[in-house]
């Protein structure tokens, strides 16, 4: 099949990376600089549309024939500003993305690092200068005096730097191109690229923005805001919440004694200390206010929203590579706080008639009160409902049936209860008497979210375990019943951990259960899921540890210690954490599928949230809708043969959590 690689060096007024690239290319000053094109094999070229070159008529014909595949690097980027440049919708299926590709091959999303991985020669990377005359000729530059007050910089500006600048795309262009070829040797399925395809076309329909609502709390948020600051400043003489350092000192000072950190976690401690004198109180609920994220992410969402009044481009597809779930962009949908109270209704009301003094009289927060509406700005069209349906504890319905652990399986085909179930099995007593609210309860439920994937006593911890008052030695025992009652789930842990171990050692595939297998070819781990997707380990190595053999691979996250890092470096891994991986991926396709048969009736799923869907359905037949798109996400799975799923949702005029 014949290929057209493509790059494009553009200009715009509005920001990329704040705004994302649909409200880039709705600039008015939007226009491409330079088109670089390379057809199959053949040599690179460049078109310098900036100074007055047209894209040759038979490129133009190639770009509109469905037959000819068009690569890019984050192709949507290179797809929807030819779409504005030509003046038509460009067709997503006829397109191929190479940081996609490399994403799905557990490799990192820029090209210059992916070639630095790949270990493309150096004159086949992107020139380290790209960065500077990116800045240069495609964003907007302060008049000064020295540059005749202008405010944008022309190849007629700098000839020599414009020169260079169509050498960096022409070397773009070589870079993707060696790229993709390298990574043809494993090609993306086409259950993936059918749903790439769904997620672009999802994307370019956006969400609706309450756009009336965001401008009320932004403007309301900023003026707050300030009075908080200024309270503070009164209170300090002169230190923000924000000048972390000063307002330390102030502190110790005030208080005779030293304290570490000004953090989330910290400032709760600190305000659960009763000996603090008043003025501090305040202070450290000043700086907790106006430390919530809440405005951030309004003004995030009102310099992003297009001319449609819609969001677009806010998830991005593969972006959590260790597991090929989708990752928040722009607002973060994923990242949203929780509900920090239950009338949202009433304080939607109050927000939108602009009744802050009711709203100050009722909640005492306003951060709070706007974190928790943050969702509400999502809305459907006019005549439209929200019907929004998640899976009921996918990863623990997904445990139970990939370890056999059969009598989990029996609770998720009856009851659900498992936080009940859980609880009765570890301390031994009927599941009647484990009731709502009760210790056992807790115990379950603090014990089903901590520990499935190989957690101890500092998972419990860190699930809440200590907020419950349960000391060490109580965890440990929690520990110690769960695994007990789950001895099917411990063992796949190290199934796991043996099965990648050997794939890396002997070079051989080894079989799982329910077809998950491992194996490695051309320095990568490969587990293969049920669905047929693989995920991917850059270069596996085992080597002596502590315990044993430890496995490491090359990736972003954690080094080997356990430190965060945006590095991409060694990281570690064990049967814990593989099973995980696992499960999470496999939790993921089982949404994609659901999805993809939704979208395939005729339903527009507008957003998902982890293992929510959140579709526009008209208000007249709502419900009717509800009961049909819980039923189809709830249908058997052929890949998964026995697995129990089942979704549950609501009705809404917005997005909210039920």
């Amino acid at each position: 099949m014949r290929t057209l690689h493509i790059d494009l060096e553009t200009y715009s007024s509005v920001d990329l990376i704040s705004c994302g690239v649909y409200k880039y290319v709705e600039s008015e000053d939007f226009e491409i600089l330079l088109f670089a094109y390379a057809v199959d094999d053949e040599p690179v070229k460049v078109v310098d549309l900036a100074c007055g070159e047209k894209i040759p008529s038979e490129v133009l014909d190639l770009i509109d024939e469905p037959a000819i595949i068009k690569y890019a690097h984050n192709a949507v980027f290179e797809r929807l500003c030819l779409s504005r440049y030509l003046g038509t919708q460009l067709d997503t299926d006829q397109w191929h993305c190479s940081m996609i590709h490399a994403m799905m091959l557990g490799l990192p999303a820029s090209l210059k690092d992916v070639g630095a991985v790949l270990g493309l020669s150096e004159d086949k990377q992107k020139m380290r200068i790209g960065k500077t005359l990116i800045s240069y000729f495609c964003k907007p530059c302060k008049p000064t005096r020295v540059n005749g007050q202008r405010s944008r910089n022309t190849p007629a500006d700098a000839p020599e730097k414009w020169q260079l600048f169509k050498d960096y795309c022409h070397r773009d262009v070589e870079t993707e191109r060696e790229i993709s070829n390298k990574l043809d040797k494993f090609p993306i399925p086409a259950s993936e690229h059918e749903l790439w395809c769904w997620d672009q076309k999802m994307n370019d329909h956006g969400a609706r923005i309450d756009m009336e609502m965001v401008h009320t709390v932004l403007v309301f948020g900023h003026r707050y805001d300030e009075e908080l600051i200024n309270e503070c400043e009164r209170i300090t003489n002169g230190i923000g919440p924000k000048k972390i350092a000063q307002l330390k000192e102030w502190i110790c000072r005030k208080e005779d004694r030293s304290i570490e950190s000004l953090d989330k976690d910290a400032v709760i401690e600190l305000l659960k200390d009763s000996s603090i004198s008043p003025e501090t109180r305040r202070v450290l609920q000043i700086r907790q206010e106006s430390g919530k994220t809440s405005i951030t992410k309004y003004a995030a969402i009102q310099r992003s929203v297009c001319n449609d009044q819609r969001l677009h481009g806010f998830l991005q597809f593969y972006g959590a590579n260790r597991t090929g779930r989708w990752a928040g962009r722009i607002f973060q949908p994923q990242n949203l706080p929780r509900n920090a109270f239950n009338d949202i209704e009433l304080a939607r009301k109050l927000v939108k008639e602009k009744d802050f003094e009711s709203l100050d009289m009722l909640y005492g927060s306003y951060n709070q009160v706007f974190s928790t509406l943050i969702r509400t700005a999502v809305i459907p069209p006019n005549g439209h409902m929200f019907a929004i349906a998640d899976y009921s504890a996918i990863e623990a319905r997904l445990t139970a049936w990939f370890c056999n652990e059969e009598w989990r399986q029996e609770v998720f085909a009856t009851t659900g209860k498992i936080y009940e179930a859980s609880a009765a099995q570890m301390f031994h007593v009927p599941i009647e008497s484990v009731t709502k609210g009760s210790d056992l309860r807790k115990k379950g439920k603090v014990a089903e979210l901590a520990l499935g994937y190989g957690g101890g006593v500092s998972a419990l911890e860190r699930m809440g375990g200590a907020d419950m008052g349960l000391s060490e030695d109580e965890m440990q025992d929690i520990v110690n019943k769960w695994r007990l009652a789950s001895p099917n789930i411990k063992k796949m842990w190290y199934r796991v951990q043996d099965a990648a171990y050997t794939a890396v050692r002997e070079r051989k595939r080894v079989s799982v259960v329910h077809g998950v297998r491992y194996f490695y070819s051309s320095g990568i781990l490969f587990a293969e899921l049920p669905s047929g997707r693989r995920l991917a380990y850059v270069r596996p190595k085992l080597k002596k540890g502590r315990y044993g053999d430890e496995l490491t691979y090359e990736g972003y996250g954690s080094d080997q210690d356990g430190k965060q890092t945006k590095k991409w470096c060694r990281q570690k891994t064990w049967g814990g954490k593989l099973f995980e991986n696992l499960i999470q991926a496999i939790a993921r396709d089982c949404l994609a599928k659901a999805m993809l048969k939704l979208d395939d009736v005729g339903y527009k799923i507008i957003m998902h949230i982890h293992d929510e869907v959140v579709v526009e359905v008209p208000s007249e037949t709502a419900e009717s809708c509800l009961i049909d798109i819980e039923r189809i996400m709830g249908e058997p799975i052929p890949w998964a043969p026995g697995l129990i799923l089942t979704a549950d949702g609501f009705i809404s005029e917005y997005y909210r959590k039920d």
